[in-house]
């Protein structure tokens, strides 16, 4: 059974908590946004000593090849003593096919959720509240027409803006993406020659979120956060899965996560190394006010 979720909101509340074997648990499947979601649970943790919580696309073994749902979606785990006390933890995840479920695997210690005075585990019950407001939707489950559903346009700093389109290589495109597109092609005239969709609705979203992630992939690498290079991993993945050639934009992705890594291993050594200068300072002041006290000691 499906419910229809009111105001983006679901609440899971899981009755005889601690009698629970199964590893794992599922909710009901509940309609948010035209999809179908349910939450997962590891009473006692998936590997950790913690409570672990996702939110997962529901249908996702029917819907078709090069589906992808992106999503922003926040979780809280109740304190029915006070809801200031509520534990929420938020997320915005590109879902598909490799990836049908994002959350958090340390939502909350074991030892903390099952505290008597605790308040989120109250008569045996636990109560989560899941939000969840679905930004853009490409591909339907089986028998549904080819379609893309975009709940919220993506802000492209330009991109994809005015009504008016033109065609650049069989690709409707607004007329303020014209000459990024065109120039795209010429540096990789053959990189779409093998997208398989002839929609024209659903080709338009292809286009954006190749330069969404072309746009991400020139920032600097400390502008970009882990979340940031997660998405663009999904976008990679997703723009090959419906055809296109991305080896460069697979090569540049992993340009940029070494320069990151890069980044924070130096950043870890400067920070080690001015832990040594500290210390090295403290060695020798004390050093100089030893050397100040046998002066005075000789003096006298």
């Amino acid at each position: 059974m499906v419910s229809e979720a009111d105001d983006n909101k679901f609440t899971w509340v899981i009755k005889d908590f601690s009698s629970l074997q199964s590893r794992k648990i599922y909710s009901d499947e509940f309609l948010i946004g035209g999809c179908k979601w349910c939450l997962i649970a590891y009473p006692k943790g998936s590997k950790v000593d913690s409570l672990s919580l996702y939110l997962g696309v529901a249908d996702h073994e029917s819907l078709p090849l090069g589906w992808t749902r992106n999503a922003k979606f926040s979780l809280k785990l109740v304190n029915q003593f006070s809801d200031k006390s509520s534990i929420l933890r938020e997320a915005t995840d590109w879902y598909n096919q490799k990836t049908p479920s994002f959350g958090f695997t340390k939502f909350l210690p074991l030892a903390k959720l099952h505290s008597k005075d605790g308040g989120f585990l109250v008569n045996n019950e636990l109560k989560i509240v899941a939000e969840v407001h679905v930004l853009q939707v490409i591909g339907e489950a089986e028998g549904s027409q080819e379609s893309v559903q975009p709940m919220k346009r993506p802000k492209m700093n330009g991109y994809g803006t005015g009504n008016k389109t033109v065609d650049v290589n069989g690709f409707q495109v607004s007329t303020s993406q014209v000459a990024y597109v065109r120039c795209v092609f010429e540096k990789h005239p053959d990189f779409a020659s093998k997208v398989r969709s002839n929609n024209q609705h659903l080709k338009p979203t292809y286009m954006n979120v190749l330069l969404e992630l072309i746009e991400t992939l020139c920032q600097l690498p400390e502008n970009l956060s882990d979340d940031d290079l997660a998405e663009a991993s999904a976008a990679v993945l997703y723009l090959s899965q419906v055809g296109f050639k991305v080896d460069w934009l697979e090569k540049k992705l992993e340009e940029v996560k070494e320069k990151k890594k890069k980044m924070y291993t130096g950043k870890a050594q400067l920070q080690r190394m001015e832990e040594e200068l500290q210390n090295l300072t403290k060695k020798c002041s004390d050093l100089e006010d030893l050397v100040k006290k046998q002066n005075v000691a000789l003096v006298q």
